[in-house]
């Protein structure tokens, strides 16, 4: 059993710090974590600005072959990775082992794409000397990497986006060294994570500050770290008020750095009334474990349905919610996720009509369902805000009209979904060019709980869904985020580029 120390991650020592914060487990003992200093910051900054050409001058293969180490040694903690993980977490073993085999499979899916070498764009325009009235110079085009990487842990994902998760294998495939934050809702199993990174990064031969993680509780330690000159880019998975917080950081530097922040949705799906008609029940039950799915606690949570009037629509609610009151109490990632679901299930009640009221006892939850009509909807944009939690809003609509006027209504999307059959037809496709605007992912006659690993994956979306519509923070292509295009021009064979 790896013996752990609550330490931070610098230059490839372990270093601790005055000031420490006891870890929360739902279970075994608590961790004493050290804080992270403004010191600390910046010497791990310097580390990494200093191992950076280098890392830059590797050819993707080497990248590739680091991408496939780190999965290997997390691998090889496996079962220490689950034990921490569901001792920290409360997430159950099998969706902690699944969350790992994600964890590891983007690493070497990030190896595979890196050594096609697609990720890195190259263009050439061949010189045309005898152009007239003017020659073309001799042009290539090469993606490059953009420098150090502030990474920030995900609470609701202690492996797929944390530590090792996509925005730092990513980075990491694009050739730039990685400073993770660790998030204080899972320090041990953050550094079992970042254990395993650094004895590849070592194992490799590569810089020992190619990846670096601080831990730290507080917000200070954050804004440290994304104002400091040597970062070139941050990624977050997280809270709207939280990222939009750090965005506002990113953008008032001095030089302002792109911030990748993905912040949450709501996700409507709309039941198209064809298929409401058709299979009503059958939706409504799986509305319901996908609500549920993980106490709701995911950036892709249905939170919005957006149903019918009449009696198929009753008969869809009534089904809804017989499963979800079949839903025993689950425990919420840590206790203060677990107090603002109480507080927001609530306020959402007050402003509509309850169906269901939400217990939330301790660090457990039970579902919690309000409805509204679609005119309430449209009217009070706080019905529109995440509720971060195993909550779902019904929005009652009267006709296509409305079910239009409430896709025109929405704010920036992670996904959004239609439950449709082919008679359907013309209301999806009068839906569709208007959610496509709204949204990363369209999904039809799905659930969007589960994210797929793969190059045509878009996780992403207009404001507030992410800050950046044009990426993904899932996928192949969440790699461009850390690459730069870079024009040479008439550059000599001679030089090796």
């Amino acid at each position: 059993m790896t013996t752990l120390t609550g330490y931070h991650l610098i230059d490839g020592q372990w270093v601790n710090a005055d000031t420490t914060f006891a870890s929360t487990p739902l279970n075994g003992p608590a961790l004493v974590v050290a804080e992270g200093t403004p010191a600390q910051v910046d010497a791990a900054a310097q580390s990494a600005e200093g191992c950076f050409p280098t890392l830059a001058a590797m050819p993707p293969a080497r990248h590739a072959a680091l991408l496939r180490a780190i999965a290997a040694q997390i691998d090889a903690v496996g079962d220490e990775i689950t034990a921490y993980g569901v001792a920290e977490s409360g997430l159950p073993e099998a969706r902690l082992i699944g969350e790992r085999g994600r964890t590891v499979g983007q690493l070497r899916l990030f190896a595979d794409y890196i050594e096609t070498g697609e990720h890195l764009d190259h263009r050439h325009d061949a010189a045309l000397p005898e152009r007239t009235p003017m020659p073309r110079p001799d042009l290539r085009l090469c993606q490059r990497p953009i420098g150090p990487v502030a990474v920030f842990g995900a609470s609701n994902f202690p492996l797929a986006f944390s530590t090792a998760g996509g925005d730092t294998a990513s980075a990491l495939a694009a050739g730039c060294p990685v400073i993770v934050k660790g998030h204080p809702a899972h320090p041990a199993t953050s550094e079992l994570v970042a254990r395993a990174i650094a004895q590849a990064v070592a194992d490799e031969g590569y810089p020992p500050a190619t990846f670096q993680m601080i831990q730290g509780s507080s917000h200070a330690l954050g804004q440290t770290l994304v104002e400091h000159k040597l970062i070139s880019a941050v990624g977050f998975t997280g809270s709207l008020r939280a990222g939009r917080a750090l965005f506002d950081l990113c953008a008032r530097r001095s030089v302002p750095i792109p911030f990748f922040g993905e912040l949450g949705s709501i996700n409507p799906v709309f039941i198209l009334p064809e298929a409401l008609n058709a299979r009503g029940d059958d939706i409504a039950k799986a509305w319901a474990g996908s609500l549920t799915m993980g106490v709701g606690q995911f950036c892709t949570n249905p939170g919005v349905i957006i149903l019918p009037d009449g009696a198929h629509g009753d008969a869809f609610l009534d089904v809804a919610l017989k499963a979800l009151g079949d839903t025993p109490p689950q425990p919420m990632l840590t206790q203060a996720i677990a107090e603002g679901y109480d507080r927001d299930q609530r306020a959402m009640a007050s402003a509509g009509t309850s169906q269901m009221n939400g217990a939330v006892e301790g660090r457990k939850a039970t579902p919690a369902v309000a409805s509204v009509t679609a005119g309430e909807f449209v009217a009070n944009p706080d019905l529109s805000h995440e509720v971060f939690g195993p909550f779902g809003l019904v929005v009652r609509t009267p006709d296509a009209q409305a079910m239009s006027a409430i896709a025109l209504s929405l704010d920036g999307q992670l996904t959004c979904t239609l439950q449709m059959d082919e008679g359907d037809k013309a209301l999806a496709e009068t839906l569709i060019p208007i959610l496509e605007r709204k949204a990363g992912r369209l999904l039809a006659n799905g659930f969007p709980t589960g994210v797929e690993v793969a190059s045509a994956m878009v996780h992403g979306g207009p404001y507030p869904a992410s800050t950046n519509f044009g990426h993904t923070s899932v996928g192949t292509m969440a790699i461009r985020r850390w690459l730069r295009p870079v024009c040479y021009q008439d550059m000599p064979a001679y030089l090796s580029l």
